[in-house]
């Protein structure tokens, strides 16, 4: 099997959870209420699979690899453009996550963010998942000799064994970090994570602070959020 293989395998899977989250935004218009706990699947799939697993293979390994080659200029634009798109999905999935817990707050205007950034994430993955399997992965092997595929093939399947074992070291590490009052906050509009035991220095905040006694005018030092837009990290 060529390194491209397992790459194209996991589209197929990323492709039936698009079409069930599909199937659920548009119950979603209809009843004007949101499966909050379907949305923390999706975001979760696409975080851990579609994104930390799936895209890290490619930004990691296989866009690393290229990195050396002599790829001719529309190879090489479709790499880059490939590496923003990566860039775009993390962010609209942020802005999911956002609006998921504005309407967990009681603002129900912000259903409508949801539905549209959730669209636009269904629009874009089908998008992206033929430009990397009809325009880029088979004509990249061409640069590679089989030596290179083969220990490819190795590496992904290292990354994989490592990815599991990192997920659930921190969800142990997470839950040890909870019971000695040290849990760790993410922004859900643009990812920065709290953590009690660096503090926020720059604005005031000693190391040591746990999140539920940051002051109430406190916001994100990155995007200018709220502290009521932080969730847990689980």
């Amino acid at each position: 099997m060529m390194p491209v293989g397992p790459l194209m395998i996991e589209h197929r899977l990323i492709e039936r959870m698009i079409a069930a989250f599909q199937r659920e935004l548009d119950k979603i218009k209809d009843r004007r209420d949101a499966d909050l706990g379907f949305v923390d699947d999706v975001v979760d799939f696409i975080r851990t699979y579609a994104d930390r697993c799936h895209h890290g293979k490619e930004e990691f390994i296989l866009f690393r690899e290229l990195g050396s080659k002599p790829l001719n200029d529309e190879l090489r634009k479709t790499c880059d453009e490939l590496i923003e798109e990566h860039r775009w999905a993390r962010e609209m999935t942020g802005r999911v996550v956002s609006a998921k817990m504005k309407y967990l707050q009681g603002d129900f205007k912000a259903l409508d963010d949801l539905i549209e950034c959730g669209e636009e994430l269904i629009r874009f993955y089908p998008q992206h998942i033929v430009k990397e399997d009809k325009q880029f992965f088979l004509p990249i092997m061409n640069y590679f000799t089989q030596e290179e595929k083969d220990k490819m093939l190795t590496e992904f399947s290292e990354f994989d064994q490592k990815l599991i074992h990192e997920k659930y070291r921190g969800v142990v590490e997470e839950i040890e970090r909870v019971a000695t009052g040290r849990a760790r906050f993410e922004c859900s509009a643009c990812g920065y994570v709290y953590d009690p035991d660096q503090g926020d220095p720059e604005n005031g905040i000693s190391p040591g602070t746990p999140f539920e006694e940051l002051p109430a005018d406190w916001v994100c030092p990155t995007c200018g959020s709220s502290s009521s837009l932080f969730a847990r990290v689980s």
